[in-house]
Order: structure tokens, then sequence, then C-alpha cells
């Protein structure tokens, strides 16, 4: 999508579809007001009456009468108070926007941003965000109506900036929003692929074209090579599957040389029938979403790459199917995982954390500043928070707080939980070093206890997103199916590293 920022008569303004932010309760902008005056009030009068009330969330269409104002169409979108106008508010209002044009088959919008407290940057980005998100439309396996209006995909938006606002500032906030948002549809593209398309193989070729478009370095490796490696709880897992499993990892050398990386890790469950242990049919179709984590990966990794951030950065994917078969893991078979440690395998549907320590274990060859890694890894996740936040457990505080912050910053909001020395005792197995699964209680921890274990001494933070990785749609910027998510939090945290030039030494 081409986004510009420019200053203009927002009356005069030609647009298949103006959009016009509303304020509760509160004297309106000075768009509006033009606006208003250019249409001899009838904006005003509809916010007397009642049938707008600015309200966070609400949108009413209205048409210009002829000769009034150059847009065929304006959307009033309510913000709420402007006291609380924040980003996250803004790129909600940019999803409404693209929606009506989706709605209104309109190619290009033009938003009038309102004068605010939130910066010209993050204005501009969270409105970028906003507008690529919400104009995301996956129909890759529609078959067309021929008889059906042409669909029209949104391609253009242009910020009508207030009045004394850096132009250069916006345009520098939309580009990196959309760069980001591009990563972001990326992972919601691979997320909402069916298992059958998304397999191992294809996020490894993904991963070597987005190598290939951004200058990064790619290694892919094989059932071969990791038997080298001694991955053998990645290849437990896989054992299952026809579909040969693959540890992807992209580098993203933007930081000085011999600067230590830092180190993104998401898990790649191309699908997950639960193995020997297999899940109930009701709902198994969306376990094609058990690779978003990876998916979230890659999107973001590309999205480092094409800003050039000035760090080094590694992303590392293990991808494998989890699936019935006459080589499938057993429950009580034992494996030994990279790191040394021997797992029983109590529950064969606990294997996100199997494929996990393996990758994490790897990432010991670059000797990581931090990691963070991510994961639809536990039901418990969603009962615990539902699809409001993603849950973030860690061995170090101030990555955690880093994190948490990210999330803020994003919309893709975080929370902790504990990780005190008693869970640790639910993972202990009476055959093993550790059994993969401690069963229900504190079933979120005792996972991120389990990965822990395999962790070295470095920063690391835990994010599992199996409440928010995938969704039904309740947010205007996001459609039902896959979120992206943890694209724009990794993205962020990168980001955030960047800008302050400096790597910490592990902890």
């Amino acid at each position: 999508m081409k986004i510009s920022a420019v200053r203009a008569d927002v009356a005069r303004h030609a647009a298949p579809l103006l959009v016009i932010p509303v304020l509760q309760g509160d004297t309106q902008d000075a768009a509006f007001t033009a606006l208003d005056h250019a249409m001899s009030g009838h904006l005003a009068a509809l916010l007397a009456r009642g049938d707008v009330r600015g309200a966070f969330g609400e949108t009413v269409v209205v048409f210009p009468p002829a000769g009034t104002a150059a847009a065929e169409r304006v959307l009033m979108v309510g913000v709420g108070r402007g006291a609380d106008l924040t980003p996250e508010r803004l790129r909600r209002a940019a999803g409404s926007a693209a929606e009506q044009a989706a709605k209104s088959r309109a190619s290009s919008v033009a938003f009038a941003v309102p004068a605010s407290a939130v910066a010209s940057r993050e204005a501009a980005r969270a409105l970028a965000e906003g507008l690529v998100l919400g104009a995301y439309d996956f129909r890759e396996w529609k078959t067309e109506d021929p008889a059906a209006p042409a669909r029209a995909a949104l391609s253009e938006a242009v910020l009508l900036l207030p009045e004394g606002a850096d132009a250069a500032e916006y345009a520098e906030g939309a580009r990196i929003g959309e760069i980001i948002a591009r990563g972001e549809n990326l992972a919601r593209t691979l997320g909402n692929l069916p298992g059958n398309v998304a397999t191992p193989t294809y996020l490894a070729q993904t991963a070597e074209r987005i190598a290939a478009e951004q200058g990064m370095t790619v290694t892919i490796l094989g059932p071969e090579e990791m038997r080298a490696e001694r991955m053998d709880a990645l290849l437990a897992v896989a054992a299952g599957s026809a579909q040969e499993p693959r540890l992807i990892v992209l580098e993203h050398r933007g930081g000085a040389e011999g600067e230590k990386p830092l180190v993104i890790v998401g898990k790649g469950l191309t699908f997950d029938a639960g193995g020997i242990s297999i899940k109930p049919a009701q709902g198994m179709e969306e376990m094609k979403f058990d690779m978003c984590g990876g998916a979230g990966t890659l999107g973001a990794m590309q999205a480092i790459a094409e800003l050039n951030l000035p760090v080094n950065v590694v992303g590392i994917v293990p991808s494998s199917e989890n699936l019935l078969g006459s080589k499938a893991m057993k429950p009580g078979d034992i494996i030994r995982g990279r790191g040394g440690k021997t797992i029983e395998v109590v529950n064969t549907d606990a294997e996100g954390r199997l494929i996990l320590v393996d990758a994490i274990s790897y990432a010991e060859k670059y000797e990581p500043a931090a990691m963070l890694d991510a994961a639809t890894l536990t039901g418990a996740c969603v009962i615990a928070l539902g699809h409001a936040a993603t849950a973030v457990l860690g061995n170090d505080q101030a990555l955690l707080d880093e994190v948490i912050a990210a999330g803020e910053h994003t919309g893709e909001r975080c929370w902790p939980l504990p990780m005190f020395d008693d869970y640790r005792e639910q993972i202990k197995s009476d055959y093993a070093d550790l059994k993969n699964s401690g069963g229900r209680p504190a079933g979120t921890i005792t996972a991120a206890w389990f990965l822990r274990e395999f962790v070295g001494d470095w920063p690391w933070v835990h994010l599992d997103v199996a409440g928010t990785a995938y969704g039904e749609g309740k947010l205007s910027y996001l459609s039902k199916g896959s979120t992206g998510v943890p694209t724009r939090i990794f993205v962020q945290w990168v980001m955030g590293r960047a800008a302050r030039r400096e790597t910490p030494s592990p902890a």
C-alpha cells in the first residue's frame, strides 16, 4: 500500500472515502470543524441530535451534499475523549477505515489525522499499521462469483496532517508502520494457510525467499543435520508424519561484527493432531494455527531486515507435524533433548515444548545477548487469560519489563505469570530427568519451566500466544483467523534495543 502524508484542506481533498475522527464530549478537531463548515453544519447537527457521539469504535457514514466537500463519502470514526487517545485507538480507527473502504469498494482513502498528544511518528505508524492490517483479506482459496461486483483492494492512503505538523516525521512513521504491518500480514497468511500447503518444507522455502529479498543469511537443517546435532526431541515429534521436519535459521547482521545477537524463536508446528494422545475431532482444524509462533518469527525477521535495524538478530523456527503413525513417539518413551537432559514423554500432545527445546539449545551457537520465544503452547493459557493478553514468563525481570512495554506499545498486550521454584517439581520424572507435562494445574507455568531447563546463561522470556495468535476478528484491523501475533512484539522489542544502541551482557 502506498501511504503518503500531506498538508491539505480536508474539504477540498477529493477521495472515495474521507475519514474524520470524532471526539467524545470535547471540542472537535480543526479538520472536523473545517469539513463541517464546508457541509453547512451537517456534521455538528449529527452530534447535536446524538446520531454521532464520538464514542470509541463508533462509525457513521455520511454522503456530502453536492457542491460541499470533495470526498464521495465521509466516515466519522469515534475515538473517545481526546485525553484518552492512544496509538492503539488510532490503529483501530484506521482499521475501521479499511473496513469501510472494502465495503465501499474504494481503492484509496484519506485520513484526517487529529492533533493529539500522540507523537507524530507514532501516530503515523499506528495509522499505517491499522490501514495495512485492516485491508488484509485472505481469499486465496475462494472461488470468485463472476456476477459479483468487482473487488477493489485498498492500495493508497493519504494522511491529511494537522496545522504545523512535521510531514517528514509523519512520512517516516508511516513507512515504519507499513513495513511492520506487511511482516505481520505475512505471518497471518502463513497461519491461515491449510496444513496441506504450509508444511515444514513450505516454511523453509518461505524463509529462503525472505532471505534472498532482504539480504539475510539462511540455514535450513533437515533430518540428517538434526541427527548430527542430536535433536532427538524434534525428530521424535516428527516421527509420526511423512512430512520431514525443518529447523529454519535466519540471520540479520545489522550490528557490529562479533556483537552478540538478539535471538527470537518461534514454534512452527504446522499441524498438531496430538499424536497418539490424539486431540478431540471438534476444533481440530484450528490446529493449523499451531505454527503461529514460527510464522510470527518469519514475519518479524522480514520487517527487521527491511527496516535495517542496527543490531544482530537471529530468528529460529523448529518446524514439524505431530501426527499418528507406526513410527510416532509413544507415551512412556524417553528421549534426550539436544541440551543433554532426558525427557519422559507422558503426553504426546505436549509436543510444542519438545521441538522448542532443541531450537533453544541450538541457539547457544550464537551466544545470545537475550532471547524471546513464542508458541501456541498451552490451552491453560487461554483458560487463564482468554484472548486479550499473551502470557509472559522468564528468568530476567528487566527483559520481562521490555517485552511488556513492547506489548503495550503495539497493542499486543502481555501479562506476566510467576515462575516460583515450586512449579518445577511438577515436571520431575521418576524415570528421566524431566517429563514433558506437569499436568493440568498451572499448565502454562510448568510448560515454561520445561523450556527453562534448556535455556543457557542468557536472559530469556517465553511468550505463550495460545490465546492471541488467532481469533474471531473482534478488532477492526484484524479479521477472523491468524492475528500475526507475536510479529509486532518481536519487532518492537528489537527496535527498542536498536534505539539504545547497545546490547547488555548476559545476566
